[in-house]
């Protein structure tokens, strides 16, 4: 019976601590800090569609970094067919520590834009409705980084990337923090500027 309740606080506080959607590959357990505006998402959370069509600012809370970062954003549940795929919606390179802090967290930032600039998220309208996760994900850089040649086509068209498969063909680790949140398919929210 001990055992029982141990295995079963040990299942619940691995879930806990989880910052990707459930059974999405590699699983991050350190969080990466994203605001958009002063807006913290925290794992999952709900976003209208105008509050992220800006780049985010990024940060991390408990680590310190030195060097150059990489991060992606992937949205999982882009409609195809009778399946779901993915859409990667940035890849951006040479993010670095900032020395700046915002609510705690370190931090990083990058004049890149590429290789994959930042476009928001836009889910189509689905009936029924079906939010989509958007997957944000910060690995080491590794030196002289570039998308390898068996990657170019997949990131140049963003459609269908296999993050596990990116991350072997360019010699990435494993994330070191990692967050998503979700859009609700269909949110066509527009932002007013008076």
């Amino acid at each position: 019976m001990l055992f029982k309740i141990v295995s079963s606080l040990g299942l619940l506080a691995g879930a806990a601590f989880a910052q990707t959607p459930a059974g999405f590959t590699p699983s991050v357990n350190k969080t990466l800090d994203v605001y958009y505006g002063s807006t913290y998402i925290s794992p999952g959370l709900m976003m209208k569609k105008s509050s992220v069509q800006s780049k985010p600012t990024i940060g991390v809370t408990g680590m310190e970094l030195s060097g150059k970062y990489l991060l992606a954003m992937i949205d999982i549940d882009v409609p195809s067919g009778s399946a779901r795929t993915t859409v990667l919606h940035a890849l951006l390179q040479d993010w670095a520590p900032t020395g700046q802090t915002q609510n705690g967290s370190s931090i990083l930032t990058t004049s890149a834009t590429g290789p994959a600039s930042y476009f928001g998220p836009a889910p189509p309208a689905e009936t029924p409705k079906h939010p989509h996760n958007y997957i944000f994900l910060l690995h080491e850089q590794p030196a002289s980084f570039a998308v390898p040649s068996s990657q170019r086509q997949v990131v140049q068209s963003r459609m269908g990337i296999n993050w596990p498969k990116f991350m072997t063909d360019a010699g990435l680790e494993d994330p070191i923090a990692g967050v998503y949140l979700q859009v609700q398919s269909g949110d066509n929210t527009k932002m007013f500027v008076a």
